[in-house]
């Protein structure tokens, strides 16, 4: 019998070194469009979704405003002067930002609020003197979350760190600077990952340097991402309401009804800290004490 997609499939198992990482893909992405799909779809309207490469994006972005009421952008590398011109003739919600000068809506997590809880914690809770901060700094949002660390850690007497392991989720097979720090046994008591999905290669990366999370280091993450739960161990994160996030943004769109924002403006989407065993709690014997 004729295959129906033409010739026989062969469906031999491939070695897992051919498999791709799903997580080169930034995973709450998906979490944030749910909730913008949704929230959209409760209204009637349709939804256009598109990726672009930083050489394409400018053309490809002004291509979809022009079918569009508005845009939601998760990140923007094109040239600055498209987007200031398509942020005078259409709404634009930049996605992840907690600030800039263009009249668009900048809309944000409340990063101030989490990473303060967590550094409170892993001090109070367990004992820590010294974190490292994992995460490229190529992003705003990532620089803010170090920035706020470091304060927090200078306000309690503690010592904040002069730079961040640059390692990204872009490229969760390679930690090559964090795989120098433990050779060189510089590994600190806690390591805070910018999101999830570095925490997520963090452990990956340890595992496999024989590193035991959380007894011989912590690692904690940022983000709340479903993925998180299933770690091994599974993660402490400050939760951050992605769905949340995609639904707050195209409401504010949907109220734009079409009408540019004359200026800038910031909202921001809570956060909070989401406690469980990768940074050595235990949160269903809390929970049976509490009881």
């Amino acid at each position: 019998m004729e295959h129906p997609l033409g010739q026989p499939q062969d469906f031999r198992e491939e070695d897992e070194e051919d498999e791709p990482d799903l997580r080169a893909y930034p995973l709450y992405v998906d979490e944030v469009q749910r909730g913008f799909e949704l929230a959209c779809w409760h209204r009637g309207q349709a939804v256009l979704l598109s990726s672009a490469t930083a050489s394409a994006k400018g053309e490809t972005v002004t291509d979809i405003a022009g079918r569009v009421d508005g845009l939601a952008l998760f990140s923007w590398s094109g040239k600055l002067s498209t987007l200031e011109s398509l942020a005078k003739t259409i709404p634009i919600v930049m996605l992840s930002q907690s600030g800039g000068d263009l009249p668009v809506l900048y809309l944000s997590v409340d990063n101030q609020t989490g990473m303060t809880e967590m550094v409170d914690h892993l001090v109070e809770v367990h004992g820590v003197r010294n974190m490292a901060f994992v995460g490229s700094q190529e992003y705003p949002e990532v620089r803010e979350r170090f920035e706020i660390m470091c304060s927090r850690l200078s306000q309690r007497g503690l010592i904040a760190p002069e730079s961040a392991i640059e390692e990204g989720f872009d490229s969760p097979q390679s930690f090559a600077s964090l795989q120098k720090t433990v050779a060189e046994g510089r590994l600190p008591d806690a390591l805070v990952c910018a999101n999830d999905q570095t925490a997520l290669g963090v452990l990956d990366a340890l595992r496999e340097l024989d590193v035991k999370v959380p007894d011989d280091v912590i690692v904690v993450g940022v983000d709340g991402i479903l993925a998180g739960r299933f770690a091994s161990p599974p993660l402490t994160t400050i939760q951050l309401n992605m769905e949340q996030l995609g639904r707050v943004a195209a409401d504010q769109l949907a109220q734009r009804d079409g009408r540019p924002w004359s200026e800038p403006k910031t909202m921001t989407v809570s956060a909070r800290l989401r406690v469980r065993q990768s940074c050595g709690c235990n949160p269903s014997k809390q929970r049976t004490r509490s009881l």
